[in-house]
């Protein structure tokens, strides 16, 4: 029935045959399809890169003109004024006579009266540092060595020395021995820079110091015009504590430093063998190498900066050994003269133990070292020592003195008193002493 309807209806519309045909879909050409997909994306890529640059160049133009940025000026240092010397470091007289709102004429000339103090305080001071310099040296160790590739070079350990006396042939100079007892060549260089070679005369084992000699003929005339041996103070006033004290040298480390300050403490004393040395501490900070001297108001010299024997958390306080304990051994290493040596730690016997336990005033023995000449005598710790080579013994002092007039090598009667069962008897020994290195 259907067959026969569309046959039916070609018959009835013949001019509409020609319409009826079959539409084909055109293939797709990929090669064109990526082709025009890249030229896509590269036009995109270059609209970005123009607008970039474009936003670059334009951007500080149409600032520059929106915001005019303002040109910068000159930075230009006023040039160096000639010195201004202490002395002249006055105020103005305009300036003293400005007054401050609501300060009257006699708080303005009290104010100016403290300036004036300040300034001449600091003025002596800084003359006084340059007067006690001229006794000051820097002495400087050297060893010349090879290295692995055969060329010559030279170490160097530098120290502080102070310069003690002329003994009419040559210069003594005390110093550290730490950086000068092992080297090949020692140099002291003078306050004016000139230089001279020093030798080794004799060096103290317990403190660490040794005395210099520089011949007199190694020293220019102009030099020897300048320089002057020290004045050497006294470290055992009782107003030495809180006292003001200058070290010079090197307290900060770098040769030609200065630093002020007051003494904190004078009372730490030293107990070494057969000697005492007072430490003197001070508020002062520097290095933990510092050498030199401390100084008095008086431009004397009242300790030698030592840091060694400071206590932990304290390392970079500079405190100094009391020059009137180092006298008796600058004296003997100044004249070349042996320390003869018993080996003994002690102490002084106080006024409280005397009383109350009777212990008879003497060198107090509070330790022995193995080997010595105490011990193959037979003293021992607790002993008392009233008596040496017939010199009475009232104090460890004393014993102290007794012993560095006595000659190394020699045989020395000791009288002690011992603790047997409830009361001191007195014991003689016979010692041989030794040297002490």
């Amino acid at each position: 029935m259907d067959e026969y309807q569309k046959e039916s209806e070609k018959k009835e519309n013949p001019r509409f045959d020609f319409m009826k045909e079959q539409i084909k879909e055109r293939p797709l050409n990929k090669k064109k399809l990526l082709r025009r997909t890249a030229m896509t994306v590269s036009m995109a890529v270059l609209f970005g890169l123009v607008a970039c640059l474009t936003v670059l160049v334009l951007e500080p133009v149409f600032s520059n003109w929106l915001y005019p940025e303002e040109s910068a000026e000159n930075i230009t240092f006023p040039p160096d004024t000639e010195e201004i010397l202490p002395e002249d470091m006055a105020l103005d007289d305009e300036e003293l006579e400005q007054e401050e709102p609501g300060e009257s004429t006699a708080e303005t000339e009290e104010r100016i009266d403290e300036l004036e103090i300040y300034r001449k305080t600091y003025s002596r001071l800084q003359m006084l540092t340059a007067e006690v310099s001229r006794s000051l040296v820097t002495v400087t160790g050297v060893t010349s060595d090879k290295d692995w590739f055969d060329n010559m070079y030279e170490s160097k350990g530098q120290t502080t020395g102070v310069i003690l006396a002329n003994n009419g042939r040559e210069y003594l100079v005390l110093a550290a021995a730490a950086p000068v007892q092992t080297v090949q060549t020692i140099r002291v260089t003078f306050c004016d820079n000139s230089q001279a070679q020093a030798q080794i005369k004799m060096v103290d084992p317990v403190t660490g110091l040794a005395v210099l000699a520089i011949d007199n003929k190694d020293i220019g005339s102009g030099t020897l015009e300048l320089i002057t041996a020290a004045s050497l103070g006294s470290s055992n006033y009782a107003s030495l504590t809180g006292s003001p004290v200058i070290a010079l040298g090197s307290p900060a480390g770098v040769s030609g430093s200065v630093n002020y300050g007051v003494a904190t403490s004078c009372g730490n004393i030293l107990n070494t063998v057969d000697s005492r040395y007072k430490l003197i501490t001070t508020d002062m900070y520097g290095s933990r190498g510092s050498t030199g001297v401390l100084v008095n108001l008086q431009g004397q010299v009242i300790g030698v900066i030592d840091q060694k024997y400071n206590e932990e958390g304290m390392e970079n306080m500079i405190s100094a050994l009391g020059i009137s304990e180092l006298k008796a051994t600058i004296e003997r290493l100044s004249n070349g003269k042996s320390q003869a040596y018993m080996g003994i730690y002690g102490t002084d016997v106080t006024q409280e133990a005397n009383e109350s336990m009777q212990v008879p005033y003497g060198a107090y023995v509070t330790g022995i070292e193995m080997d010595s000449p105490a011990m193959q005598a037979g003293i021992q710790s607790g002993d008392v020592i009233i008596s040496l080579n017939g010199r009475t013994v009232d104090s460890y002092e004393g014993y102290i003195k007794a012993l560095s007039d006595s000659t190394p090598g020699s045989t020395v009667n000791v009288t002690l008193m011992r603790m047997n069962q409830d009361a001191y008897q007195s014991i003689s020994f016979l010692a041989p002493l030794g040297e002490l290195e």
